[in-house]
């Protein structure tokens, strides 16, 4: 206004507030108004001390004052001590000044002075001053500067903070500050007043300012200075019965997830950001409501190896350095195609593990059990990996292999698991390690199975010793049954119909391999009828197991066996 007016304002070439205030005036009133106690330099006295205060300069308060003491009698002594207790008064000082304020000053026709007087005295808190406060942040001000922070027992009626925030929020509310037509305007009343919770949960509603809520609401976070509900459940803003009127409670971990559910499956790195805020609260099961969302954000994104990272050759977690690679490190292809940061949560310097170990628990429960093995052996829970990958195996052992088949995908898997263990040792239990080489065992001897190549698969499935192809080995294949897992039972009658094929296979070959001659020829050692008996004599070995095999055999199994036996004979 001033600037705009320079010779209405008289503005001169003396700076300060002083000098600023009188000029404002001179343009504000261009006909000086009628005051108490005279003027100043063509200004009535208490509206250059009311700009003055209002501007929180209380050196220009004192400059004025010193120029007009004389008609302002014992104020300038009162107005030194406010200054000098940091705008407050002593105990007999006010009560004289609220004294005089009642008896004289408050029917004063010189609004500036009742203001000035109210303000210094935080007398008559309800009164408006609409004269000359006649904005809203003028009459914040006076409201704030009329608040009693200190309980005085004799004055039960004083105006406190609590007062003041209930006038604002209950009883004026959204509706007389037009909020949703000046949404800035009622978050600076709220605000304003620290009622930040509802400041925030106002500012939220409205989708292009809730950037603006969620980034406040992280400073006043991070300054302790929000009140939190004890659930991470509760709705966005809560009261609290113990809580005094009008004060809330702010969910903030809802605020973030708001904010961020728009951008996660996206931008799931950005998201990360501001999850990490969250790592002191904890969620409805008293999990780090940090990890929680990070395990959530994982897998519903699926970028496992971006978020959490991969493992090489050696064991280390690394991330590739793609488009999509680590924030961290910027080194182009050509410098390196490895980047030395294991994963976006690592940047938080958390328990990464731990971290990953939730997500792979989660994802298990999910029954993401591929997915949930590399996560296990991300995070080093070498048992987990291969119990899980163990009954994973079980379910294709005996398929056979196709090209991009789930049993190839895993067969791949397992292998490079086991190479990597082989070399670098691992700490999972003896069962399920011994029921892991078995696995990878039983796929090699199904392939060749499955190959043709008939031969070999029977020398492997002899060497394994998982069924018994000799009448004397039928006990101790019994006992041995008892110690296998159920992942290894589970494949034992695909294991015993492959064998008992391979036999037939190889006894319709013996048959063919010998030239028919009429009448009878005894065959002595390494015979044809030597061969054949040695066939059925295996054939009859696994079906002696089958019989004495405390296991019921599923669907149609031992028929199917018996059947094949008897095309022996």
């Amino acid at each position: 206004m001033v600037y705009e007016n320079l010779y209405k304002a008289k503005r001169g070439g003396k700076p300060g507030t002083y000098s600023l205030i009188r000029s404002f005036l001179n343009v504000k009133h261009p006909t000086p108004m009628r005051g108490e106690d005279g003027l100043l330099e063509g200004q009535p006295i208490w509206s250059m001390i009311y700009y003055c205060l209002r501007c929180g300069d209380l050196n220009a308060v004192q400059e004025v004052i010193s120029k007009a003491s004389q008609q302002l009698r014992d104020f300038p002594d009162i107005m030194l001590e406010y200054i000098k207790n940091d705008r407050c008064l002593g105990p007999s000082t006010l009560t004289k000044v609220r004294h005089f304020y009642r008896r004289t000053v408050k029917n004063s026709t010189d609004p500036y002075k009742r203001a000035v007087y109210s303000v210094i005295s935080q007398s008559d808190p309800l009164e408006a001053h609409s004269e000359i406060a006649d904005k809203t942040e003028d009459y914040l001000w006076l409201k704030l500067c009329q608040i009693q922070f200190e309980s005085d027992p004799l004055a039960p009626d004083q105006f406190t903070l609590q007062k003041l925030q209930s006038l604002l929020y209950e009883e004026y509310g959204e509706s007389h500050f037009s909020a949703y037509q000046q949404p800035y305007l009622y978050f600076q009343v709220l605000f304003l007043t620290a009622q930040f919770e509802a400041a925030l949960e106002f500012l939220s509603r409205i989708d292009v300012l809730r950037c603006h809520a969620v980034h406040l609401g992280l400073v006043l976070y991070e300054l302790k200075l929000l009140l939190l509900p004890s659930s991470t459940q509760a709705t966005l803003l809560t009261r609290d019965p113990a809580d005094p009127t009008p004060q809330c409670r702010l969910n903030f971990a809802r605020l973030i997830m708001m904010y961020t559910r728009k951008f996660e499956a996206t931008d799931p790195r950005e998201a990360l950001q501001y999850f990490f805020f969250l790592r002191d609260l904890k969620s409805s099961s008293g999990e780090n409501l940090f990890m929680s969302c990070v395990t959530e954000l994982v897998l519903e994104t699926k970028e496992f190896e971006m978020m959490l990272g991969k493992l090489d050759q050696n064991g280390m977690r690394r991330v590739s350095n793609s488009t999509n690679g680590s924030p961290y490190n910027h080194q182009s292809e050509a410098t390196s195609s490895i980047v030395n940061r294991p994963g976006a949560i690592d940047k938080f310097q958390a328990n990464s593990e731990k971290i990953i170990e939730l997500v792979a628990k989660n994802t298990e429960e999910k029954g993401l059990f591929e997915e949930a093995v590399k996560l296990y052996d991300l995070a080093h829970s070498h048992e987990k990996v291969l119990s899980l990958l163990n009954q994973l195996l079980s379910s294709v052992v005996s398929q056979p292999s196709l090209p991009q088949s789930n049993r190839e995908r895993l067969r791949t898997m397992a292998l490079d698991i086991a190479k990597r263990y082989q070399s670098l040792g691992h700490d999972a239990t003896q069962d399920s390690t011994n029921t892991f080489y078995l696995m990878l065992d039983l796929m090699t001897f199904f392939d060749q199975f499955h190959n043709g190549d008939i031969s070999s698969a029977l020398q492997i499935v002899q060497n394994l010793k998982v069924i018994p192809l000799n009448v004397d080995r039928v006990k101790s294949s019994l006992t041995s049954f008892n110690y296998f897992s159920d992942e290894v039972r589970k494949c034992l009658p695909d294991i015993l119909l492959a064998t008992m094929n391979i036999l037939n296979a190889i006894y319709k070959q013996t048959k063919k391999s010998f030239p028919q001659s009429p009448g009878p020829i005894k065959i002595i050692d390494g015979g044809q009828e030597a061969s054949l008996n040695a066939i059925r004599s295996q054939a009859k070995a696994l079906i002696m197991f089958v019989g004495m095999l405390p296991y019921r055999l599923p669907g149609d199994t031992n028929a199917r066996l018996v059947q094949l036996e008897v095309q022996l004979n």
